[in-house]
């Protein structure tokens, strides 16, 4: 018998690549879309991919933010793949206008999958969910460890997706019913993209490559490829052990901004005349934290401690990682050239 599997936000970036791995695998799948008027567009990238099965996948309209067809959505499900996140044109003012529809939308997922007797939901969560506040570099990052959401200079989009699996993990506890669940939570996405549309991570990329960056901090980064991240979904999604657990979606090791800049320049020539050689001063960029928001958000990056294990994903699922960081850095950059993003 076919398993059959709920994505939501299937039009995303991590959306459109966990569509296209389940139906390779031969699962039926079903999508909901914020508009049936995005399938089309769907379907098209998805065949401009050679995706095979595509009579298996189903589309069906539904909103985080409101209730209708959530349960429409899930009846026949075993499993469902909570990918969505709310989305903002605009930074709000108030982070609670952010971290309100994170919360509400995750448990109106789990609420109608413990209705419709879904075996088990599998939340992306956020590394900022785990380890933004560990800012001790002789420890190692764990899956036990919790980011403080009282931490200054958290942001609110992160502060979102830490209290949203919070409350997740609280809804399970109390009200989960026998509800499996379990959460994957990544590092800076990067990797190939089926089309124009690329991850928040994908920013970082193109202030690098496109010399808009004009000094380079030096700071640390832990990166994934996008379709290790699919990948520890399925695996979560099937793996028995799985269930009540986190993974921390991440390669081995860290790269730095400077490293990163430099492998662009070496690997990608026809961008080498426009990346940045200037490294920024660690002192300079302190200073400029206290007075300017994006280098306060900085600052806060290059005190995290960056050395994160993968050990718990690699254990209990069977996973290793498709490529190396730099892999995962110059196809995500091939991407950007591709569809003329920088």
């Amino acid at each position: 018998m076919t398993d059959k599997v709920l994505v939501t936000g299937g039009t995303g970036f991590l959306g459109m690549q966990m569509l296209l791995q389940l139906l390779n695998k031969g699962y039926d799948v079903r999508t909901t879309v914020r508009s049936l008027k995005s399938k089309d567009k769907v379907l098209t990238t998805l065949r401009n991919n050679e995706v095979s099965n595509l009579d298996r996948l189903s589309f069906i309209e539904a909103d985080l933010s409101k209730d209708d067809n959530w349960e429409a959505a899930m009846a026949d499900r075993d499993y469902v793949l909570s990918v969505a996140s709310p989305v903002f044109f605009e930074i709000p003012k108030d982070e609670s206008e952010v971290i309100r529809p994170a919360i509400e939308g995750i448990i109106r997922i789990l609420k109608a999958a413990t209705r419709t007797k879904v075996k088990r939901v599998v939340m992306t969560s956020n590394f900022g969910a785990v380890g933004f506040t560990n800012q001790d570099w002789q420890t190692v990052t764990t899956e036990k460890d919790w980011t403080d959401e009282n931490a200054k200079g958290l942001s609110a989009y992160e502060k979102s997706k830490l209290l949203a699996e919070k409350a997740a993990w609280k809804f399970i506890e109390t009200e989960g019913n026998g509800l499996e669940f379990a959460t994957i939570n990544p590092v800076a996405i990067f990797g190939p993209s089926l089309d124009s549309h690329v991850s928040g991570s994908f920013d970082l990329l193109k202030g690098i490559a496109s010399g808009s960056m004009k000094m380079i901090p030096n700071i640390q980064l832990n990166v994934v490829d996008v379709r290790d991240v699919v990948d520890l979904h399925i695996r979560a999604m099937t793996t028995p052990g799985a269930a009540g657990q986190r993974f921390i979606a991440s390669t081995d090791g860290m790269i730095s901004m400077p490293e990163i800049a430099a492998l662009i320049r070496k690997e990608r020539p026809q961008l080498a005349e426009q990346v940045s050689k200037r490294t920024m001063p660690n002192g300079l960029l302190k200073i400029a934290s206290h007075f300017n928001a994006t280098a306060k958000e900085g600052q806060f990056m290059a005190e995290m401690n960056r050395n994160v294990s993968n050990a718990k994903a690699r254990e209990i699922l069977g996973w290793k990682p498709i490529g190396t960081k730099e892999d995962a850095v110059l196809t995500a950059v091939e991407s950007l050239l591709k569809y003329d993003l920088v």
